[in-house]
């Protein structure tokens, strides 16, 4: 989507400081690159839909890290319990446990060696089948995860990242749980640790710069099309604005006037930007379009981007990058937590741009689902025996009820 005419606000904007320069020598023109213009917040529910397919999915997956971070990977049910508002459940854990059998199993055992027997939570077999499928999937994906994490400590400031907040966002990105002890030491060429580790001071360091990572989704799908066309592309973003939005028509002069601008890589050094201008504005949504390509569902909460303000130069207000660019990103509500999306990933709400690592939760959700029909099953047994019950009763019930008949007509 490229555009070649500039608007007339634009065009009189240059006519002016022109004409002051000329007048004045020393004149320094004071114009405010990035728009000042608001966009409205749309719901948009098919998106918000995507974020509530998953809620089940990331429910499970909670309960369960909280038992295999455990020693031994197990933990006394009543401890468990106590920790629901933690995990954000809102029903007993007996209760969560026969809704999704096949997670967790019962058994007796001592929290001390002379006190009673207690009721304990471990993985059931068949969840300890998922882990070791879960570790495939990682082994067959290393050189992927390898490549995302260098293409993170690539676009930062210092091409350093705190270590403590690469762990806080494992999950978003797909990178296994001990990334920073067996994957990191392993790639030597590529990482280095510095710091404490242990004591929240330690960073992971890029050690060398490898130019094929540098390339990002933008500028790799300007080269595909260049192979299938023929034709030079122009890295640029995908602005689809979904059914039923529009922009004022200031807005959308402003938007056409800066994707006219030349493209920024998240990788290039742009220390000699200015905060405040059209170019950095347009690196800072670069920088935000690699990263939400790079997690697994295409989506990351604000706050957790918050967390990379510094390393990755963004300004206090960047959250409103969202929402200027809404045929870019989309800024959902859902669950009183804001999370920027990526349009482009998404079909009628459902992610089309898939992260192989996403392999590991459709095999969780097929376990998910074995375990649902178990249950359903179960249940159906159940009401079938209570059914035959019932039948077997108003037939004894209709046969007392002759016999008495009967043997009252014997005695008349």
């Amino acid at each position: 989507m490229v555009f070649k005419t500039k608007t007339l606000f634009s065009y009189l904007q240059n006519l002016q400081t022109t004409c002051e320069s000329h007048v004045n020598p020393n004149f320094s023109p004071q114009i405010k690159h990035i728009s000042s213009l608001k966009v409205v917040w749309r719901k948009d529910e098919k998106l918000d839909q995507a974020i509530e397919n998953d809620k089940q999915y990331k429910l499970c997956a909670r309960v369960v890290k909280e038992v295999l971070n455990e020693p031994g990977q197990a933990i006394p049910l009543r401890f468990l319990e106590k920790r629901r508002a933690r995990l954000r459940l809102n029903i007993k854990i007996e209760t969560f446990l026969s809704r999704y059998p096949g997670l967790l199993e019962y058994y007796d055992d001592r929290i001390k060696p002379k006190t009673n027997p207690v009721l304990f939570l471990r993985p059931t077999d068949r969840l300890r089948d998922f882990l070791e499928e879960e570790m495939k999937v990682y082994t067959d994906n290393e050189e992927f995860i390898v490549a995302k994490l260098c293409k993170l400590l690539m676009m930062s400031k210092e091409k350093v990242l705190s270590c403590d907040k690469l762990v806080h966002v494992k999950r978003e990105f797909g990178f296994p749980n001990d990334f920073l002890v067996n994957l990191v030491p392993k790639y030597s060429n590529y990482f280095k640790i510095v710091g404490y580790p242990g004591e929240g001071k330690s960073f992971l360091e890029l050690n060398s710069w490898n130019p094929e990572f540098a390339k990002s989704i933008i500028q790799l799908r300007a080269e595909e099309e260049a192979k299938l066309t023929g034709i030079s592309a122009r890295p640029n973003f995908n602005v689809k604005l979904p059914p039923g939005f529009f922009l004022r028509k200031e807005m959308r002069e402003w938007v056409r006037d800066w994707l006219e601008l030349d493209y920024v890589s998240p990788y290039e050094d742009v220390s000699s930007l200015d905060q405040s201008s059209r170019e950095m504005e347009k690196r800072t949504v670069g920088v935000f379009h690699e990263l939400l390509s790079l997690s697994i569902f295409k989506r990351v909460p604000v706050p957790i981007l918050g967390k990379f303000s510094d390393e990755y130069r963004f300004s206090n207000a960047f959250s409103s990058v969202f929402t200027r660019h809404s045929g870019i990103f989309y800024l959902s509500l859902k669950g009183g937590i804001k999370t920027a999306m990526l349009r482009e990933a998404y079909k009628d709400g459902e992610l089309i741009d898939r992260d192989p690592l996403l392999e590991i939760k459709d095999r969780f959700v097929e376990l998910l689902n074995v375990g649902r029909q178990e249950r359903a099953e179960r249940l159906r047994v159940q009401r079938d025996e209570v059914k035959k019950d019932i039948e077997m009763m108003a037939s004894r019930s209709e046969g007392e009820e002759e016999f008495d008949k009967h043997g009252c007509n014997e005695q008349m």
